[in-house]
């Protein structure tokens, strides 16, 4: 076996390790909540299963997340890309947790899912790799891109009291916009309208289904 099937195999192991920990919820965040101590404001039952719902859609976003920046980073062929991609997939751990966090106070579950999203997201992530660095950091872009679109519709969503999933929401979408921006800068190729178009649909196969399941 070869240094590089070493190190292959290596990120294979520590992507198993990550793909564990994600969908067993073992992931602790490195930042404080934003909710922070903002009040719980009662709402009404449906109001509350509406929110559970979305927050189970973001939860299985950032599922995604994870995947597909291990993925690229697997496959990446520059190390300042893989380690650029690791970081951000870090970053993302802490949207993980925030999102459990807010569904177990609205006594609420994750998506049943989440595994098949973490098999197909990473097996496309590692597959976007082969493609290049800048294919691979222009899809990183256009899916921060579209996560961003998706967190404001939620914003504009949400119960006007419920500010401890606001507070989460919209420092995740400031994260997300931020990543897509670095994305660009480390010299990712911008999709076309067109494959952002065609995500955009495949996103909302997996949005609709989480959920509700």
């Amino acid at each position: 076996m070869t240094a590089a099937d070493d190190n292959i195999a290596e990120r294979l192991v520590l992507g198993l390790d990550s793909a564990l920990r994600t969908l067993t919820g073992q992931h602790q965040a490195g930042r404080p909540n934003p909710a922070g101590d903002l009040p719980e404001v009662p709402v009404s039952d449906g109001e509350r299963a509406d929110v559970a719902g979305m927050m189970r859609v973001n939860h299985a976003g950032e599922v995604c997340a994870q995947a597909l920046y291990e993925g690229q980073a697997l496959t990446a062929r520059d190390p300042e890309v893989r380690a650029a991609l690791l970081a951000a997939a870090a970053e993302e751990v802490d949207h993980l947790a925030w999102c459990r966090e807010r569904l177990d106070e609205l006594e609420d579950r994750t998506s049943l899912l989440n595994p098949l999203w973490f098999g197909a997201s990473y097996g496309l992530g590692a597959l976007t790799g082969l493609l290049g660095d800048r294919a691979s950091l222009g899809f990183v872009e256009a899916t921060e891109d579209q996560v961003c679109q998706h967190l404001e519709s939620h914003l504009a969503r949400l119960p006007e009291s419920d500010h401890r999933s606001r507070a989460i929401l919209a420092q995740m979408r400031d994260d997300e916009r931020r990543h897509g921006d670095q994305a660009l800068a480390a010299g990712g190729s911008e999709f076309p309208r067109g494959v952002k178009s065609l995500m955009r649909l495949v996103s909302r196969v997996m949005t609709e289904t989480s959920y509700r399941i």
